[in-house]
């Protein structure tokens, strides 16, 4: 029979997260007053309640359901408390167009292709006919590459000239919601910015530890760069050793993730869990003794945050050193505890801070990465004993990726649409070469000022990481090494979890209701399977997407895409997988073609007429189009700036305009505008995002 009693602290690390989420979810379905005095009063009661029985009193009263439900809304206040948007002296509450602010570079800028993109706190904002007034608030800078050839610093203070934008929901369907991610952490707005539109005024960095972390982090990048020459080689190690991501480029990327080892190119509780592992070898002998095992632990805490220091406190890597600090100072007093006490304590611990991290991925992957090795490779690593030391470490590794992969599978189907067939080979290979190049990648950096040995060092990185890098192209090369283009929603996320769930519980109780609730998830999991199918793939669709600088439409027809766009974004994968593949996935498109080359298309001079499933669609590429007139389209698709004004087009006989997003944003507006004010049917996908249309509700007229 299970008993809560030994798991006390995972208890209330899961009641305090359902509050967590009931509160992101439903923020506004209590008054945060009522709730406040709610949690208050029960507080207090439990505390008086705890006190008599403590005294001996009320022996046979359970105040635990007391305390469960402050745990939950304590989460739920904690959320509210913590969102920015709740406070009243955030810039975003005045209602006034901004004039000029003055903001706090938050963290490290990122490089873009054409910009450099930075967090910033704002502490200053001037409205058109006030003085200076202080608030508060978060916004995302981009500072373009023309104007700023190196990014500002963590730190400094600048005065920006504008008003910064609320950011927009996603344009095109099953677009990544960038918007909503970004207001988990807290950001509601955003600014473009160019030359003359800001002025530095000061450095005033909001913490000194994190300053001095960030320059550590650049001068070991710079000692990296160095010893490490090839552009793969030296963004491989930065991203390993260091966490610097900027580097790598998307092919790279691409391979990793389809081996499943993607998790090996950002520093987390992998790489973490190395370095503990380390210092626990190194140190064995402290083990011996109580004493001993007090100082392993304080020693390994002051070894685990000087790398987090190096790496720039990153959020990534300060989650991980947070876990494994829970674990090394519950390692002397591992007779009184268990690990999964510790972790939910480290997990409790984060949530308080930071409520909001909850909807992060990587704490959700690392947490549950963690608990499914710690539950689960005990119980697979006992169903073989190999007597050779090399089968040994084989089986070993196989079986953590085993349990980490069987506890994050739903998860990775819903965030990243595929699934890795031969991540066992491939975590056999890359983790302990990875081991090797983060090792030396530490030393490299420790020994940086003693040029011959840093010199051989960084010439065996080098070669590790090439080595690394070519077993890993060599895997995604194999026939069938990635299931990709699946999708699911968040409801056959949760029941693909619950089924899992089920499927332990049934092993591990040996009760039969066990395996009658997994098939019930199995069933309810295909079931909306199916009727997804229905509903999105066994249709015919029309979509004009937004993505910014081109013309993109799609003619969907059961599982098959033919694409219609300039060479630009044809040869941009980067651009068609943000903006364009998750419409595809949802459609379960498998089989994507080149629109123009169909015989249902005909080139005219300037245009293109396509006649596909009774409709009449005409593509307007160039201003000096011709087509008859007489010829009654459905609708005429505008790109590249083709029409000069309406009266270019009101000779024709059409249902409705659609402007492309291969139009300019100011050419568009004033079309739009002219168009409603002279009740011509017209959409702009850049101000109203993607048309859609399913032929399926489709009269042709």
């Amino acid at each position: 029979m299970f008993s809560w009693t030994p798991y006390a602290l995972v208890r209330i690390a899961l009641v305090f997260a359902a509050g967590i989420i009931t509160g992101l979810y439903f923020p506004d379905q209590i008054p945060i007053l009522h709730v406040s005095i709610v949690f208050a009063t029960l507080t207090i009661s439990f505390s008086v309640l705890a006190y008599l029985k403590w005294k001996g009193r009320l022996k046979y009263i359970n105040i635990g359901v007391i305390g469960i439900v402050a745990l939950f809304l304590a989460g739920y206040c904690n959320v509210y408390y913590s969102t920015d948007s709740n406070r009243t002296d955030h810039f975003m509450h005045d209602g006034k167009p901004v004039q000029f602010y003055k903001v706090r570079i938050a963290n490290q800028a990122q490089e873009k292709s054409n910009s450099w993109k930075v967090e910033g706190d704002v502490l200053w904002v001037k409205y058109d006919t006030s003085s200076w007034t202080p608030r508060s608030g978060k916004v995302l800078l981009y500072f373009s590459k023309k104007s700023y050839q190196t990014p500002f610093r963590y730190g400094d203070v600048l005065l920006v000239k504008g008003s910064p934008e609320l950011l927009r929901e996603p344009s095109n369907p099953g677009e990544f919601d960038y918007k909503t991610f970004l207001s988990y952490r807290k950001i509601y707005h955003e600014h473009f910015l160019r030359e003359g539109n800001v002025f530095h005024i000061g450095y005033e960095p909001a913490s000194r530890v994190v300053a001095h972390a960030i320059v550590a982090r650049e001068w070991a990048d710079k000692v990296i760069e160095k010893h490490v020459t090839g552009n793969e080689e030296q963004a491989t190690a930065s991203a390993l050793v260091l966490g610097v991501t900027d580097g790598l480029d998307n092919d790279l990327l691409g391979a990793y993730a389809a081996t499943g080892s993607l998790h090996v190119l950002s520093v987390s509780g992998l790489h973490v869990g190395i370095i503990y592992w380390l210092i626990l070898i190194i140190l064995r002998p402290l083990n011996n003794t109580t004493r001993g095992k007090v100082v392993l632990a304080v020693i390994s805490t002051l070894v685990l945050w000087a790398y987090a220091f190096i790496t720039g406190l990153s959020p990534s890597v300060l989650r991980a050193v947070t876990m494994f600090t829970f674990v090394a100072l519950a390692r002397p007093w591992g007779q009184q505890t268990n690990i999964y006490n510790t972790l939910a304590s480290s997990a409790f611990c984060l949530l308080l801070y930071e409520p909001y991290l909850i909807m992060s991925v990587g704490f959700q992957l690392s947490y549950l990465a963690v608990a499914g090795i710690v539950y689960s490779q005990p119980k697979i690593v006992v169903l073989w004993q190999p007597k050779a030391w090399l089968w040994e470490q084989i089986w070993q590794i196989t079986c953590v990726s085993i349990a980490a992969q069987a506890a994050t599978f739903a998860l990775g189907l819903l965030y990243f649409h595929q699934f890795p067939v031969y991540f066992l080979f491939s975590n056999l290979f890359v983790i302990p070469v990875s081991f090797v190049v983060l090792v030396l990648g530490i030393a490299l950096v420790c020994v940086s000022a003693i040029a011959p040995i840093a010199f051989v060092l960084g010439f065996l990185l080098q070669w590790t990481i090439a080595f690394m890098n070519w077993g890993v192209y060599q895997m995604e090369a194999l026939p069938g090494s990635l299931i990709d283009n699946v999708y699911i929603n968040v409801v056959q996320c949760w029941l693909l979890m619950a089924t899992i769930c089920c499927l332990v519980l049934l092993f591990e109780l040996r009760k039969t209701t066990f395996f009658s609730a997994a098939a019930m998830g199995i069933v309810t999991f295909s079931a909306i399977q199916w009727t997804q199918y229905v509903e999105n793939t066994h249709q015919r669709k029309f979509v004009v997407y937004n993505v910014a600088g081109h013309s993109a439409c799609d003619l969907l027809d059961h599982g098959r895409a033919y694409f219609f766009t300039d060479s630009a974004l044809a040869n941009d994968q980067n651009n068609i997988r943000f903006h364009i593949r998750p419409n595809r996935l949802r459609n379960g498109t498998v089989d994507v073609v080149n629109g123009v080359k169909q015989e249902f298309v005909a080139d005219l001079p300037g245009c293109r007429l396509v006649v596909w499933n009774g409709l009449k669609i005409l593509l307007l590429e160039q201003r000096d189009f011709n087509v008859l007139s007489d010829i009654q389209f459905d609708y005429i698709v505008v790109g590249g700036n083709s029409v000069r004004s309406l009266e270019s087009v009101k000779r024709l006989k059409f249902r409705k305009l659609i402007l492309d997003s291969s139009n300019s944003f100011y050419f568009a507006g004033r079309l739009l505008k002219d168009g409603q004010a002279e009740g011509i049917s017209i959409h702009s996908v850049q101000h109203q995002g993607a048309f859609i249309l399913t032929l399926d509700n489709y009269e042709s007229g």
